[in-house]
């Protein structure tokens, strides 16, 4: 099962919604990955916190990662491979590289001192003036 605000990720803001097929393909690109791993948010109803969080912190840190959401389908045989245990879980990757993952609910604080630290810093042009 789904929510309205998990389908919306894919709906509204375009994230992809990526399985075992897909996921390497999405995680070969160039650049810094979140991956949404949601599990039922009938069981896990913080999924739902999540699915409104993730959005905002795209945002917060855009141009330096992409956003997916893990197939509800897909999720239970992909969760080995990140190594994370508690839900919802986002899972920062560099390509194919787990980076870290942040497990439940957190606060928005705490969001963006993780996202801080796991996502690779952004580019920054230097002025010539700069290197002389």
């Amino acid at each position: 099962m789904s929510s309205p605000l998990i389908d919306r990720l894919s709906q509204q803001f375009g994230y992809p919604v990526l399985d075992a097929t897909t996921l390497d393909a999405f995680l070969a690109q160039d650049g810094a990955s979140v991956l949404f791993f949601s599990e039922d948010p009938a069981s896990y109803p913080e999924a739902n916190d999540v699915a409104v969080i993730l959005p905002e912190l795209m945002s917060r840190f855009a141009g330096r990662a992409r956003a997916a959401v893990i197939a509800r389908s897909a999720e239970k045989a992909l969760q080995p491979r990140f190594g994370f245990l508690q839900w919802p879980a986002l899972v920062v990757c560099d390509h194919r590289r787990c980076l870290g993952t942040i497990a439940r609910v957190r606060d928005w604080g705490e969001y963006l001192e993780e996202f801080e630290r796991l996502l690779p810093a952004p580019h920054r042009r230097i002025a010539l003036t700069e290197i002389t």
